[in-house]
């Protein structure tokens, strides 16, 4: 062979190794992307996340799912959190098992699957239910709590008890919390308690706050951001015919405050909050201040007196107004108590 037939076929050769590297750079990078395009909450991320997760902690932590051995049941329970973060995408308006929510997603109030210290954890919830509840003056269990749920903050309508759905559901909050002892409340559950004011909280001086450090997610017109499927939101509405209605425990001002306080904005926690006591109290006045889906609910607080101080509607057992009960000051309710 002639050294310029040798030359060409290393060329040749040379080219079929470029070509054939390109081939499976892009076979990685198309799996690479579909990987990445797929639902952030996979079966394998669970898995993860659950194990991952070893420094000590003084707050509760949920149990690891590596500890279930049961395919059945890791299943089921995998189904419940699936549920509870993609909320929408099962269940919302079109949703792949039923239509019968908002759009939110139960994970937007009960933040990180409902695993973030005070950030409106499942921690205790499994460990309380069934407990007596004075809204409804009527021992609840579990799969009512979550049908408050469903009806209030999501606006909808309930599961059936006997659903694939409510027991996925329930089998999540009953795993993720069976470390805590029944009736026992474990540290970090729920939401952390804020100092009142002793004032009135203003919506005016919230609508400030919240346009320089809520609207960039939620919007100046407070519809939020809904991803590019249309389906669900990145970013919730936090009031207008999507958002939770008026009955939510949200809509409540120290609930909300509390929640403000120590999760919002975005990358805030109980040890490292970005607003003040007294922003997280106005802002929150400004969102509850707000049009919201309206549901009557006749057969809330058969015993008035058991009302929370700052339950937004009357009849009230006290002498204090609605305007008060609503936005505050709560201190002469709190010593008249």
């Amino acid at each position: 062979m002639s050294t310029e037939n040798q030359e060409l076929e290393k060329l040749n050769r040379g080219v079929g190794i470029i070509i054939g590297s390109v081939i499976v750079l892009l076979a990685a990078l198309i799996v690479l992307i579909f990987q990445t395009g797929e639902n952030d909450s996979s079966e394998l991320d669970f898995k993860q996340t659950a194990v991952s997760d070893e420094q000590p902690s003084i707050y509760w932590r949920p149990v690891k799912l590596n500890k279930i051995e049961d395919d059945r049941k890791f299943n089921q329970i995998f189904y419940g959190h699936e549920l509870i973060v993609n909320t929408a995408e099962y269940l919302g308006p079109k949703g792949k098992v039923a239509q019968i929510s908002n759009g939110l997603n139960c994970q937007n109030c009960h933040l990180d699957g409902g695993t973030k210290v005070f950030g409106n954890n499942y921690g205790s919830v499994a460990s309380l239910y069934p407990k007596f509840r004075a809204r409804s003056g009527t021992i609840e269990d579990l799969p009512k709590r979550i049908n408050d749920c469903f009806e209030r903050s999501l606006n909808g309508k309930a599961l059936k008890k006997n659903s694939p759905e409510m027991q996925a559901m329930v089998a999540y909050i009953t795993y993720i919390g069976s470390n805590v002892p029944k009736g026992k409340i474990g540290a970090g559950s729920g939401l952390k308690e804020l100092p009142l004011l002793n004032r009135a909280a203003s919506p005016s001086s919230g609508k400030l706050i919240y346009e320089e450090k809520c609207a960039s997610c939620h919007q100046s017109n407070g519809q939020g951001i809904k991803n590019g499927y249309g389906d669900a939101y990145v970013y919730p509405p936090l009031w207008g015919e999507h958002s939770f209605n008026d009955a939510a425990g949200l809509h409540r001002l120290t609930n909300m405050a509390r929640f403000v306080k120590y999760n919002m904005p975005l990358g805030a926690d109980h040890e490292n909050p970005q607003l003040s006591d007294e922003e997280a109290w106005d802002v929150s006045a400004y969102i509850i201040s707000q049009k919201r889906p309206h549901i009557d609910t006749p057969g809330d607080w058969p015993d008035v007196s058991k009302k929370p101080m700052d339950h937004p509607f009357g009849p009230y057992a006290d002498g204090f107004s609605e305007q008060q009960h609503k936005f505050g000051p709560y201190t002469a309710m709190v010593k008249k108590k």
